[in-house]
């Protein structure tokens, strides 16, 4: 009896969990090196500073400062948008494109800079879209 309390609170739990990253994918019959060059060729026309990259596994993440966001926390530094971009072929010979589209408040706190995930906002969703559209192929 009592596991079956513990698995409904688990799903519970889940279910009403908030997602913090505006998940975005397509495919398209380019081959995956054309449309990794297209990201990193478009991410900078977008705004976004590049802040890492992996050849190997195709992926590549770059972040934008907003540094007009205001909010009544002394604590409070800006906003940072992220895109978090991750190509790969699939078995169908198609290329998948994978955006996984965030934002973190940035604090200044005692152990230093404290990032925290908040809902994704509607400027690294269009960016997100707009990423997709122009290395779609």
């Amino acid at each position: 009896m009592f596991y079956r309390l513990v698995l409904g609170g688990t799903l519970l739990l889940s279910a009403c969990a908030q997602r913090y990253s505006a998940p975005a994918n397509i495919q398209t019959s380019a081959a995956p090196e054309e449309v990794f060059a297209c990201i990193r060729r478009q991410m900078p026309t977008l705004g976004y500073k590049q802040t890492s990259i992996d050849v190997d596994e195709r992926r590549v993440s770059g972040t934008k400062l907003d540094l007009e966001s205001r909010r009544p926390d002394t604590q409070f530094r800006r906003m940072l948008n992220r895109l978090e971009v991750e190509v790969a072929p699939e078995a169908n010979g198609q290329t998948s494109i994978a955006v996984e589209a965030r934002t973190f408040a940035e604090y200044t706190t005692q152990r230093g800079p404290t990032e925290v995930e908040e809902k994704p906002s509607e400027e690294v969703k269009n960016a997100s879209r707009q990423l997709l559209e122009r290395c779609r192929g």
